[in-house]
């Protein structure tokens, strides 16, 4: 019976089959009587009840009410009974109209607003397409979570945001094309209108949806990925972020939980610490997205570099299509040629008898080194030096394995293009160098191997099985004043003058700009006291609780 009801058309189709099949004179006016009794208001009207209450039945009960508006539907029901002269019709009137049930109805729905903060109302027909009428509770300090798009006039829900109402209810999925907003009609309105709309609207809002027409698969729960964001991203300067309120800024270091990568261009994630404060997820640019983008950014930044102060010529050659990625100028190496983006990270604990190595860097005069001898000298028991390999031959006083590992040139050499050292180099024609064995030895032992590296020694560790902890020691800021500074880089009779403060400065702030997604912590070393104390205090850090890592090291 219900096609029969989709459309005028096919009642009169349904009727011109009738007629043709029954052609005796009584069948003609069964016809007839059935037809009139179709387009009947009453009948039409029961018949959309009976249907609303089998749709119902046959769902699943859900965690919340069905309905908010008991109060409503009354009214609706009531009104169409009205017209009817029915005895049954007269005395349902009187009970909906009585003041008990009324009672009944306002608890009800005062109860169904506080167990549920979305429903739907009622499925219909519409111009042969079906719609939904979906009520859904916003509140003034947490948006809706959804974003939409334009398809020609149509206005389609582009993405529902986790930790949103959208998403908690489930009645919001991406591609439904939204018809009416609290029966504002938004067809061939722009994004803009329609999210100047839903800012000006709080409370119960009603939106008239057609469904999207698509098979959809049931949706699974994916896995959260935890991602160390190696840039910064502020959403307030990106002109590409699809819906700036629903958009998550973040620093460099920042660990993100990626809750969505279904759109890969913008996931949704949440920043660690920041679950409880901000329940809904942030829309963060995909990682393949950012390095599009970034890519395109360097390769015209490197063109005006190589071409700055030239005359551009009508036809371009071959060396201008080559992407430089890095300036062969600086005087820091780049770790890596790639675009940083992001870095999957998962959780590690140290083992009580196997400590994480702890490797200073730092840029000439910053004072790591001496750092690393004060930790070294205050607690020796817990902190030790990884013997060095050299190929000289050993002095009088000294013991293969103690001061040095001596070792022929050959092994060194070959160990050395085996990826063996973390550092090496040469001087006066004898080979030197930090092996990962050396420092596996350590670890083994129980005790913290303290390392002074280089920045650019830094690629072989992190790429070893080792585990290091990366502290940068920052060296303080020349203001105020510049002559704290001078003071502090001050060793024996010489002199820095300004240009070696700004040198080490600058130094340092390349070694942050290139190498700054492999360090765990940052110390600005003002006074070397208080730096000593920060190293202590972030080390034991190590055996309180999980840190994060790179998920490669732990797989």
């Amino acid at each position: 019976m219900r096609w029969m009801l989709s459309s005028q058309a096919q009642k009169r189709k349904l009727q011109q089959r009738l007629q043709l099949r029954l052609t005796d004179a009584e069948s003609q006016e069964d016809v007839q009587l059935l037809v009139e009794l179709l387009l009947q208001t009453d009948f039409q009207q029961a018949f959309n009840m009976h249907r609303s209450v089998a749709l119902n039945m046959r769902r699943l009960c859900p965690p919340y009410p069905l309905t908010a508006h008991a109060q409503q539907l009354r009214d609706e029901v009531e009104s169409a009974l009205q017209c009817s002269k029915h005895t049954e019709a007269t005395e349902l009137t009187g009970l909906l109209t009585s003041a008990h049930l009324q009672a009944l109805m306002e608890a009800h729905d005062c109860i169904a607003w506080q167990e549920s903060d979305a429903e739907i109302i009622e499925d219909v027909d519409q111009d042969e397409k079906t719609t939904k009428l979906v009520s859904l509770e916003k509140t003034r300090d947490m948006p809706l979570g959804v974003t939409v798009r334009n398809e020609h006039d149509c206005v389609i829900v582009s993405r529902v945001v986790s930790g949103g109402t959208a998403e908690k209810s489930n009645l919001l999925s991406e591609g439904d094309e939204i018809l009416e907003i609290n029966g504002i009609p938004v067809r061939g309105k722009s994004v803009n209108d329609v999210h100047n709309i839903l800012s000006s609207m709080h409370g119960s809002i009603t939106f008239l949806l057609i469904p999207n027409s698509q098979n959809k698969i049931a949706p699974h729960r994916q896995t959260v990925m935890h991602v160390k964001a190696n840039f910064s991203y502020d959403p307030s300067e990106d002109p590409y972020v699809p819906c700036r309120e629903l958009s998550l800024s973040f620093q460099k270091g920042d660990i993100l939980h990626v809750t969505s990568q279904d759109d890969p261009n913008w996931w949704q994630a949440y920043r660690e610490g920041h679950e409880d404060r901000k329940p809904l997820a942030g829309l963060i640019p995909g990682k393949s997205f950012q390095q599009h983008r970034e890519a395109i950014k360097k390769t015209i930044t490197d063109g005006n570099q190589e071409y700055k102060g030239k005359l551009w010529c009508a036809k371009k050659s071959k060396n201008q299509r080559k992407k430089i990625l890095y300036n062969p100028n600086k005087n820091i190496e780049h770790y890596s040629d790639d675009i940083l983006t992001y870095e999957e990270v998962a959780l590690y604990h140290q083992p009580p008898n196997r400590k994480r190595p702890v490797a200073l860097v730092g840029p000439p005069n910053s004072g790591h080194d001496e750092l690393r001898q004060r930790l070294l000298s205050v607690e020796p028991a817990r902190f030790t030096g990884a013997v060095p390999h050299t190929t000289r031959n050993p002095r009088t006083h000294e013991l293969n394995g103690r001061e040095y590992n001596f070792v022929s040139r050959q092994s060194f050499e070959s160990e050395l293009a085996a990826g063996k050292f973390i550092e090496s180099g040469e001087f006066e024609q004898n080979l030197y160098g930090t092996n990962t064995d050396s420092v596996r030895r350590v670890v083994n032992s129980g005790k913290i191997c303290l390392l002074c590296l280089q920045p650019k020694s830094l690629r072989a560790l992190c790429s070893s099985d080792l585990k290091p902890y990366i502290i940068f020691i920052r060296p303080s800021p020349p203001l105020p004043p510049q002559e704290r500074f001078s003071n502090l880089l001050a060793r024996g009779v010489k002199k820095h003058t300004p240009e070696d403060v700004r040198e080490t400065l600058e130094k340092a702030r390349e070694m942050e700009q290139n190498y700054g997604h492999l360090f765990d912590a940052v110390i600005t070393n003002t006074e070397q006291e208080k730096s000593v104390s920060e190293l202590l205090r972030i080390i034991n850090k190590l055996d309180l609780g999980p840190q994060w890592v790179p998920s490669a090291w732990l797989s």
